[in-house]
Formats: structure tokens, C-alpha cells, sequence
């Protein structure tokens, strides 16, 4: 028993020492995403600032694939030391666990979750041509022709198939899903009049829209975006009379977060946690993410567990309802 005591002694005096002297290399943090997405760009942003700030240079390498299961299983089974980190989105930790029963990886067991940083509200938008001039047009529409509205998205379970699943839930229609191997096309066909509607990020949109590619018809969030202040949200169409009760707490964002691999010790993922949180509070990281459509949340380690295990619960109810297979 008393060498028990001094094997766990000296085993929580080393883990101290470890993370007193953290971080004393360079580290990496692995995006399991395409360069240039959303995803990407906040994690370089952050990166580059938290690097600054911890004397230590950050490397951001991407490794996509499989939707983001290659690399998030990369980070899952690195060393617990710290140094090397993971930036990953919900549609990884929330969306894949449910459609994929053989994911390499357990969001809640093999990750530590260090902090949400960052999300990004999506816009409903339809072709710039379209006859359906507002969100409560459309879901009439989709009401008196069951499955002739057609949606596009980024592919099965991506995150904006998912925002218009429940939106059509939640209005009571039915909608035709026409996916695709990518957001950006799913985009560029909308703009050709080959979809009717599609939800994707605001940042991605907004342009588009200012253009007169598309029409941007509502918002997800909880309220009007500062970058589409005379686009309504969908919430705001339940007072429409076109609209549903459940419309009208209708939200959905997508959100991005860091992890690292369990086991982590707890005094390192604080330091990550406050570094993070440090970094997202600078003005100028803050009017660089804000002017691009995203919304700075920062949370603590147990806050992000309680957004996973809630994601989770929630999109499961979609994919069941809505029998979304992986592709």
C-alpha cells in the first residue's frame, strides 16, 4: 500500500512538472479538414496568436479525409503530452458518432476537450431568380408540393444537410436532399438554378448574396446577424402566419472547437483553455472572425463536454427521423 501511495506521489509530481514547464517544444495542431475552410482559417488565426503568446511556435497541418475521421483519429491517439492538439468542428464530435457505428474514435472517451472557440450561423438562401421571395414563401411551397422543393448540401450528414432537416421538421414539409461531394458545389449549383434552397455558413453567403448570385431568405441564429441586419431570422417567420410553433425557437450554428487525447493532464489542457481563451479575446482576433460571420463563444473544458453530449442527443433525434445513412 505505501508504495502505492509513493508510485502515485511521484507520478503527480512529474505530470505537475511537466505541465509547469509546458509548453517546452514546438506544437502541433492538427485540422482534420480541407485548408481554406471555415475550420481551417479560425484555427490559423488562433494558432498564430496563442504561439505569441505561449513563446512556442504552433504548427497547423491538415490531414482531411473521410469527412474528418482520419485526422480526429490521428489526435485520439497521440501522446497526452500536449503537444499535439487537435481543431476540429461539431460535425466531427456530434454528427459522424451517430451515422458512422464503426468511427475509430469515441468523442466522449478518446478526446479531452480543451475549449469551444468559434461558430458560424448558417443562411438560408435560395437562386437569386427563385419565386420565393421569403422563408414563409418557400416552406408554402414546400407544404403544397410534398418532396418538389430540392436542397442541396454538402454531402450526407453534413452540416448543412442537417440545418435543412430540421428546418423542414420543424416547419412540418418535406423536402428533396440532393448531396453533394463538397459545400462548395452544392453552392455553385444553387447559384446555376439547379437546387432550389440551400443552408450553408454566413461567411460563405454573404458575398454571393451582395453579388445578386443568390437571395439570402433567413438566418439560423437566435438573432438578426450584423452582417445580414435586414435578413430575418427563422424564428421571426413563426410570426409570419406561414409558420410553425416549433419554428419559433428554431436555431442552428455549427461551432469549433479544440481537443487533445485523453489522458491529457488537467494542468496542461487548463493552460491550453486559458491561452485559447486569451487569444479569441483580442480585439483584433475577434473583429477578424467577427467580420467574416463568426460568433466567439470560449468555454471551459466541462462546457464543451456538455456541447457534445447535447449535440450528440440532438442530431441523433434528426438522423433517426430523417433515416440518414452515411454515404
Amino acid at each position: 500500500m505505501n508504495r502505492l501511495l509513493i508510485f502515485l506521489a511521484l507520478a503527480l509530481h512529474a505530470g505537475l512538472g511537466a505541465a509547469q514547464s509546458y509548453p517546452a517544444r514546438q506544437i502541433l495542431m492538427v485540422v482534420p479538414l480541407q485548408a481554406g475552410t471555415a475550420v481551417d482559417n479560425v484555427a490559423r488565426t488562433l494558432a498564430q496568436r496563442m504561439a505569441q503568446s505561449m513563446g512556442q511556435s504552433i504548427v497547423v497541418e491538415n490531414q482531411a479525409g473521410a469527412a474528418g475521421q482520419i485526422g480526429t483519429e490521428r489526435i485520439a491517439k497521440s501522446a497526452p503530452d500536449g503537444y499535439t492538439i487537435g481543431f476540429v468542428n461539431d460535425s466531427i464530435l456530434t454528427i459522424l458518432p451517430n451515422i458512422n457505428p464503426k468511427l475509430p474514435y469515441d468523442p466522449l472517451k478518446d478526446l479531452a476537450p480543451v475549449a469551444r472557440v468559434a461558430g458560424n450561423n448558417f443562411g438560408i438562401a435560395v437562386p437569386a431568380n427563385s419565386s420565393a421571395k421569403t422563408l414563409a414563401e418557400l416552406l408554402g411551397q414546400a407544404r403544397d408540393k410534398p418532396g418538389a422543393v430540392n436542397f442541396s448540401s454538402g454531402g450526407n450528414g453534413s452540416p448543412q444537410h442537417m440545418a435543412m432537416e430540421m428546418l423542414a421538421a420543424a416547419a412540418g414539409v418535406k423536402m428533396t436532399h440532393v448531396p453533394y461531394k463538397g459545400a462548395a458545389q452544392a453552392l455553385t449549383d444553387l447559384v446555376g438554378g439547379q437546387v432550389q434552397v440551400i443552408a450553408q455558413g454566413l461567411g460563405v453567403m454573404v458575398p454571393q448574396a451582395k453579388a445578386g448570385k443568390i437571395r439570402l431568405l433567413a438566418t439560423t441564429g437566435t438573432a438578426r446577424s450584423p452582417l445580414t441586419p435586414d435578413v430575418p431570422t427563422v424564428r421571426e417567420t413563426a410570426g409570419s402566419g406561414a409558420g410553425t410553433s416549433t419554428l419559433a425557437s428554431f436555431e442552428f450554428a455549427t461551432w469549433f472547437a479544440v481537443v487533445s487525447p485523453a489522458g491529457t493532464p488537467r494542468a496542461i489542457i487548463d493552460r491550453l483553455n486559458s491561452e485559447i481563451l486569451k487569444a479569441a479575446a483580442l480585439s483584433e482576433v475577434r473583429d477578424q472572425l467577427q467580420s467574416a460571420g463568426y460568433v466567439i463563444y470560449g468555454s471551459t473544458p466541462e462546457q464543451l463536454t456538455a456541447s457534445i453530449t447535447d449535440g450528440i442527443a440532438k442530431v441523433g433525434k434528426v438522423i433517426r427521423e430523417a433515416n440518414i445513412k452515411v454515404e
